[in-house]
């Protein structure tokens, strides 16, 4: 019995250093089985420790040590595998060796093999998708008691002289055995707490980033500006708890929410000296008001104490302005405050590059529909004045109408700045258009619309179908001696358990050539606009029967919606 307590309370310090190393980063590959390189080496060091302390914590007897040698060498195996487990216990078991006495060999021998059936158990529970059970107290207390009969048998079988081995292990086998035991339920008790701790910091911050993604999410594609940033700034500060949140750009204060608001107005031009090296620098800065001194700038009984600074980066790692948490006088920064500001600074950059992307793009697009009118407009006026300059002296009334059309052409052109349009709008513009052409070209033309009723307030990117009429009548119905037919035709086919709208202009000249239209620029505007709203298995198709017919067809997915 006082054998037992002397154990315990050798065992006692042990598990205290173990508390206090727990509390370090040495400690946190620990908690997981992961099977990478740096978690088993961090094993292999870690237990290799434990294991050699509790030889040196042991307590000499007959020429021997009780020790809680076996816990470290058990561990290593459990959470490190076998492998981690068999060298752990063979780095235990040379240490042993080393000092000697007539169990020296049997122990190197069953500290060895105590890693080793660690490791195996670690396998078994692998293998079966059981890891969940390896940090079990319970488990480590009926390994260790398994392993330590296991240590005392090997004393038996190879300790010699026998009588004396026998007299030893009637001596210390139940201590051990207990110690033990507990000790290793105890050990992974200290383990099992720190990887709740661990997943409970990892779930709050995943929650917290999480939630202000979700809310912030679009705000700032409409610009880095002050009516944006102060939703953000609104959101962080709501979700972090955090005394106050400032947005700043490169010159002037764009949002600040919370403590000292009534002084650090936005619009305001930086004053503070750690904003300024944040952005000159591009380093983030943390003014603990301890280590690193903190006092506001602008008003000396300011209640904020400390200030964390991020800088916000836009391409090119060019600092577009920061992102500042603060705290009260009173209170400290908490770690998972400080790591989430550096994953909104990354957040709200990429959003602030998303934004200024969305916004090129827009004006990209504009740009497109610009230069698509830009080709319809000069010649196609040009030939509808010559048109209506041909008609006025036969048919005043006739040139009225055609000169009403034109006209309400150019207005929906002018209108036409918008990103899309329902399928009924670009045919009303399509029809303007050829009133003048079906006048230019007198008997000559003719066009047919088959356009399906349920897909008329189906929305299509703007001039989609005009500039395929155009190209229809300028390269093939125009250099017809016979009479030029063009066909525009919209409905719904079915497939492959996909709903798709089809819209299709057919003239009856079959002169496209894949070759000569490669840099139709209409074209090309066309089909990446398609592309870039519906996605790439979407778009402009043109097919050709030379001599005979030209198809430009479209397909996209069948989708209502709303005007963009």
């Amino acid at each position: 019995m006082e054998l037992i307590f002397s154990l315990l309370q050798q065992l006692s310090v042990y598990l205290v250093i173990a508390y206090l190393l727990s509390k370090t980063p040495l400690f946190m590959p620990l908690t997981t089985v992961s099977g990478h390189l740096s978690q088993r080496l961090a094993c292999y060091v870690v237990f290799s420790l434990f294991c050699i302390l509790g030889t040196y914590f042991g307590l000499a007897i007959e020429n021997a040590i009780a020790n809680t040698r076996a816990i470290g060498a058990v561990m290593g195996g459990l959470l490190g595998g076998p492998l981690v487990g068999f060298a752990v216990g063979l780095t235990g078991g040379i240490h042993r060796y080393t000092m000697g006495g007539f169990t020296d060999t049997a122990c190197a021998i069953s500290t060895t093999a105590e890693g080793l059936l660690g490791g195996l158990i670690h396998s078994y529970y692998v293998r079966r998708g059981l890891v969940d059970k390896i940090f079990k107290p319970a488990v480590a207390f009926i390994v260790l008691l398994i392993a330590e009969v296991m240590q005392m048998s090997i004393i038996l079988l190879v300790a010699q002289p026998f009588d004396q081995a026998l007299h030893l292990v009637k001596a210390i086998a139940l201590p051990m055995i207990t110690a033990n035991a507990f000790g290793a339920a105890l050990f992974m008790s200290i383990i099992q707490d720190r990887k709740a701790i661990y997943e409970k910091y990892s779930a709050a911050f995943s929650s917290k980033a999480l939630k202000i993604a979700e809310r912030s999410v679009g705000i700032l594609s409409r610009g880095f500006n002050q009516q944006s940033t102060k939703k953000i700034a609104q959101i962080i500060y709501e979700e972090t708890g955090v005394g106050a949140v400032s947005i700043t750009d490169r010159e002037k204060i764009l949002a600040f929410i919370g403590i000292g608001d009534d002084h650090h107005l936005p619009g305001t031009a930086i004053s503070s000296d750690y904003t300024k090296q944040a952005i000159e620098n591009c380093e983030l800065i943390y003014a603990d008001g301890y280590e690193v001194a903190y006092q506001c700038s602008l008003y000396n009984k300011c209640k904020l104490g400390s200030a964390l600074i991020i800088p916000l980066l836009g391409g090119e790692d060019k600092v577009l302005g920061t992102i500042k948490l603060y705290e009260p006088k009173q209170k400290l920064f908490s770690s998972i405050n400080r790591t989430l500001g550096e994953g909104l600074a990354k957040l709200l950059s990429n959003q602030i590059l998303t934004g200024r992307y969305i916004e090129q793009q827009t004006l990209l697009t504009q740009a497109e529909l610009r230069l698509l009118q830009a080709q319809v407009n000069p010649h196609f006026l040009f030939n509808a004045l010559n048109t209506i300059s041909a008609v006025i002296r036969r048919d005043p009334d006739k040139a009225r109408d055609l000169i009403q059309h034109l006209s309400q052409f150019f207005r929906r052109n002018l209108k036409h700045n918008i990103e899309s349009v329902t399928i009924k709008e670009e045919l009303a513009h399509i029809r303007a258009y050829l009133e003048v052409e079906l006048a230019r070209f007198s008997d000559r033309l003719q066009v047919d619309f088959l356009v399906e009723q349920e897909i008329l307030d189906v929305f299509v990117p703007t001039f989609t179908l005009q500039p395929l009429v155009e190209n229809a009548i300028k390269h093939g119905t125009s250099t017809l001696l016979e009479n030029g037919k063009i066909e525009i035709k919209g409905g719904v086919i079915e497939d492959n358990n996909q709903t798709l709208v089809q819209l299709q202009v057919i003239d009856n000249a079959g002169t496209y050539s894949p070759a000569e239209n490669a840099t139709g620029l209409g074209l090309q505007i066309v089909d990446k606009r398609l592309k870039n709203r519906f996605g790439e298995l979407y778009g402009l198709q043109m097919s050709c029967e030379q001599g005979i017919s030209t198809t430009a067809q479209i397909l996209f997915p069948l989708v209502v919606e709303k005007n963009k």
